[in-house]
């Protein structure tokens, strides 16, 4: 009889250390849990300090042993991303790197460094980020990089011409097209890998419809009705399954895609997940690293 994955699936993390951008809210809270649960050491990766602190004290009252640090991360930000990649570059191994924080649907705003905020934060900041600490995964046999994607980046389009919505701005399409860039993202990565035999693995996932406050942003009265819906939605800790199975399944293999298993990929547990074509184009994805290294001034010295 197949096993429905789980919470009580995810195996002994001891002796790992793991890395999770927006740890201290949703998927990436539920993610820190299970990890610490599980006798992982857990950085998280959060803006706010005193947000960060609280989610660890949480964490804490659940499990009094975990292994958690604090560590400044602010995605809109190179300078920002760079002193955090130093922090963790002090740390004696990374296993995972868990590329989670996102915002979505957002009013158009610039990051720190000029870019289009939704592509700026979700993609350009991740991507940057693990340019940053890749040099340090490749030393560790079994690292992994989980890069979550959603189900909007099966309508995301890169708009090269426009990255920074300039000419044009939809904050639905704008997260969309950042969404398939963290497909693109993960499936490039691992075409990188395998070209220097790095046994590091890049893979994808995405938490279905999950109840999180990924939403703040929408239209009052789409946040009027969604607590009506969200009996139908995936929790937080539902969402964090797939990112769970990317980060710890034996079964997983480079460019693995992975998401909820019903109603559409939309709910309930983890297992493999369908990529988009478009997404599949490795004309597009070279052309969006360069852009991003240009962009970013961050290369991946892969070798």
């Amino acid at each position: 009889m197949h096993t429905i994955y789980s919470e009580e699936s995810v195996a002994s993390q001891q002796g790992k250390t793991v890395f999770i951008t927006g740890a201290n809210t949703g998927i990436g809270f539920e993610t820190a849990r299970i990890f610490a649960a599980r006798g992982a050491r857990v950085l998280l990766g959060c803006r706010s300090k005193p947000r960060a602190t609280q989610a660890i004290e949480d964490i804490q009252t659940i499990c009094p042993k975990a292994d958690l640090a604090f560590v400044k991360l602010d995605l809109a930000n190179l300078n920002s991303i760079k002193a955090a990649a130093e922090v963790v570059q002090a740390e004696s191994s990374l296993d995972l790197l868990i590329n989670n924080a996102a915002i979505m649907a957002v009013p158009r705003s610039l990051t720190e460094d000029g870019f289009e905020s939704q592509f700026g934060v979700n993609h350009l900041g991740h991507f940057a980020l693990t340019g940053l600490l890749i040099e340090k995964m490749l030393a560790q046999p079994g690292a992994r990089v989980v890069t979550v994607s959603s189900l909007a980046h099966r309508t995301g389009k890169i708009n090269f011409s426009d990255l920074n919505g300039t000419a044009s701005y939809s904050s639905m399409s704008r997260y969309q097209m950042s969404k398939a860039a963290n497909l693109y993202f993960t499936l490039e990565l691992q075409r990188r890998l395998s070209l220097v035999d790095s046994a590091t693995l890049s893979v994808g996932c995405h938490p279905g419809i999950a109840t999180t406050e990924i939403g703040r942003h929408f239209p009052a009265w789409l946040r009027l009705i969604t607590p009506l819906a969200n009996p139908f939605f995936n929790s937080a800790a539902q969402g964090a399954l797939p990112i769970l199975y990317a980060a710890t399944s034996p079964e997983v293999i480079g460019m693995g895609y992975f998401g909820p298993t019903k109603r559409g990929e939309s709910v309930h547990s983890a297992g493999k997940a369908r990529i988009a074509e478009h997404i599949l184009d490795e004309t597009t994805a070279r052309h969006l690293w360069e852009r991003s290294i240009a962009l970013t001034g961050i290369n991946f010295n892969l070798k």
